[in-house]
C-alpha cells in the first residue's frame, strides 16, 4: 500500500506543479515498473487511483495521458503571452528581408552532396577548404594577411576563447572596454585570470574596435596607433573582435589592428552570425606564429564545435561570391532602416535627444521617464537601456528585426511606454 501511494503521490505532484503537462504521456505499465522497482500491479493502482480523481485519462492501445490542467502550467503560459515581443529592437533578431533563404539552402544542398566527407568527425581546427576560403577572404576585406594553418574555425566566439585560454599558459591579468563584454569576461575568469577593465598594462587587452561599446563607437585610427604601439612595447597580447567590421563606416574602413602590428601580437577574430544570421554559428580566429604553433602541437586536446555541413555551405557561398554581395546589400539594408527610425522618432518624440550611432546601426534616444525599466518589456518592446538614472533614461536601439512597416507603430509604442 505504502508503495502503491508514493507513486500516486509522486505522479499526481509532477501533473499538479507542471512539470508533466496537460496531454503529456506517461510511462507505460511495464516501464514505470522498471522505473519505481516495483511489481506491474502496484504501478496500475496508483495509475488507476489517478484515472479516478481525474488527473489522467486512459486511451485503448496507446497509454495514459494526463487530463488535467495544471493552474501552475497554465500561470506560466500566461506570463509568456502577457511578455509577447511585438517589437525587438535589441539588435539579437535579423530581418527575414535582409537574407536570401533559398541561395543558402541551395548552398546547403552542394553541402549535403558531399557524402564521403559527411562521414567522418570535422577537423578539429575546421575544414582546410573553409579556412583557405577565409584566407582570402580577410586578406581582401581587411588586409589581415594570414595562411590557413593559423586560422581556427569555431561555433561562435566563446568556443574560440575557450581555445585561446587554453593555450595561454600565463594567467596574467585580461582587460575589456567596459562591463558590457559579460560573457567575454566571465570566460576568462573562469581561467584564473584577473579580469580589468579600460586597463592599457593588462597582460592581454581584448578591444572590438568596430563596435566598442553598446552605442556602436568606433576607435579611431590614431588610437589604434597608440594600443598597437603600446602593447608591442609592452609585450601584451591584443585580442581584436572585428564584431561589425564590414557595416560601419561613413567613409573608409579604418585598418585592423592585426594590419597595422603585422599580427605579431595580435589574434584577430572575426564571425559570419551577423552578416548570414544569428543562427549561423560560425566564428574564426587568426593566431599569431607563436600561438599557432603551440595549437598544432596540442590539436588533439581540442574538438570542432562548428557542424561539418554548415562549415562546407558557408565555403561553397564565399568562393562563389555570395558573401560579397551579401555584406553589401546588408550594410544598404540596416543603415536605411536605422535611419528611417531615427527621422520617424525625432517626429514623434520631439523634445528627447535623439541621434545615430556612430556605426550608423542603432539609434540613441535619451528621454525623461518616471517609470520602470520592465514596462517596456511588458508593452512588448524589447530593448536595452543603457542608463537610468535622476529620472532620465537613455535607450539603444537597433530596428534591424522591425519591418519598415512596422516602424512607425514601434515608434508609437516607445511613445506609449515613455509617456510624452
Amino acid at each position: 500500500m505504502s508503495k502503491y501511494r508514493e507513486i500516486y503521490d509522486y505522479i499526481k505532484n509532477e501533473i499538479v506543479t507542471g512539470q508533466v503537462g496537460y496531454g503529456g504521456r506517461l510511462p507505460s505499465v511495464r516501464k514505470a515498473s522498471a522505473l519505481f522497482s516495483v511489481s506491474r500491479t502496484t504501478v496500475q493502482s496508483a495509475y488507476f487511483a489517478l484515472s479516478e480523481d481525474g488527473y489522467i485519462i486512459s486511451e485503448p492501445q496507446s497509454g495514459y495521458y494526463v487530463s488535467y490542467k495544471s493552474p501552475a502550467a497554465q500561470g506560466e503560459i500566461g506570463k509568456k503571452e502577457a511578455a509577447k515581443i511585438l517589437f525587438d529592437l535589441s539588435g539579437t533578431r535579423a530581418d527575414p528581408e535582409s537574407f536570401d533563404f533559398r541561395e543558402w539552402q541551395r548552398h546547403m544542398r552542394y553541402a549535403l552532396r558531399q557524402t564521403d566527407r559527411l562521414l567522418s568527425y570535422g577537423e578539429p581546427q575546421g575544414e582546410a577548404q573553409l579556412r583557405e576560403a577565409v584566407s582570402q577572404y580577410i586578406l581582401e576585406k581587411r588586409n589581415v594577411a594570414a595562411g590557413p594553418e593559423r586560422i581556427v574555425i569555431g561555433a561562435g566566439v566563446q568556443s574560440l576563447l575557450h581555445v585561446l585560454c587554453a593555450l595561454t599558459r600565463e594567467r596574467g591579468s585580461v582587460s575589456f572596454p567596459d562591463r558590457s563584454f559579460v560573457q567575454g569576461s566571465a570566460l576568462f575568469e573562469s581561467y584564473g585570470f584577473d579580469v580589468r577593465y579600460r586597463f592599457k598594462d593588462a597582460d592581454i587587452i581584448y578591444v572590438s574596435p568596430s563596435h566598442m561599446t553598446r552605442w556602436g563607437d568606433v576607435m579611431p585610427n590614431r588610437r589604434r596607433i597608440e594600443l598597437v604601439r603600446h602593447s608591442a612595447a609592452r609585450g601584451s597580447l591584443v585580442i581584436e573582435d572585428d564584431y561589425e567590421s564590414d557595416f560601419q563606416y561613413n567613409s573608409r574602413p579604418a585598418p585592423s589592428l592585426y594590419a597595422l602590428s603585422g599580427g605579431e601580437n595580435v589574434v584577430y577574430i572575426g564571425s559570419f552570425s551577423r552578416l548570414l544570421l544569428p543562427s549561423i554559428r560560425i566564428s574564426f580566429m587568426v593566431l599569431t606564429p607563436r600561438l599557432a604553433r603551440l595549437y598544432a602541437e596540442n590539436i588533439r586536446k581540442f574538438s570542432q564545435t562548428a557542424g561539418k555541413t554548415e562549415q562546407l555551405a558557408l565555403c561553397s557561398y564565399i568562393r562563389s561570391g555570395r558573401l560579397m554581395a551579401q555584406i553589401r546589400k546588408t550594410r544598404r539594408f540596416y543603415t536605411a532602416k536605422a535611419k528611417i527610425f531615427c527621422g520617424i522618432l525625432k517626429k514623434r518624440l520631439a523634445g528627447c535627444k535623439i541621434e545615430l550611432s556612430e556605426n550608423l546601426l542603432q539609434v540613441i534616444l535619451e528621454a525623461p521617464f518616471s517609470g520602470r525599466a520592465e514596462d517596456f518589456e511588458k508593452s512588448g518592446i524589447r530593448l536595452f537601456v543603457e542608463k537610468y538614472e535622476n529620472g532620465r533614461i537613455t535607450l539603444v536601439l537597433s530596428p534591424s528585426a522591425v519591418c519598415q512597416g512596422s516602424l512607425e507603430d514601434a515608434a508609437n509604442a516607445l511613445h506609449g511606454v515613455l509617456k510624452l
